[in-house]
C-alpha cells in the first residue's frame, strides 16, 4: 500500500508539472486526489 501512495504522488507530480495553467493543474491535483481516496476506501 505505501508503495502505491508513493507512487500516486509522483505520478502526481508529474502531471502537475505538464500542465500549462493554474487551473489545469488544479484539475489534475483534483483527479490525483480522488484516486488515491478511492484506492484507500478499497484498501479498508
Amino acid at each position: 500500500m505505501r508503495k502505491f501512495i508513493v507512487l500516486s504522488v509522483a505520478v502526481a507530480g508529474l502531471l502537475a508539472s505538464a500542465c500549462n495553467t493554474i487551473e489545469g493543474a488544479g484539475k489534475d491535483v483534483k483527479a490525483a486526489g480522488a484516486a488515491v481516496e478511492e484506492t484507500a476506501k478499497d484498501a479498508n
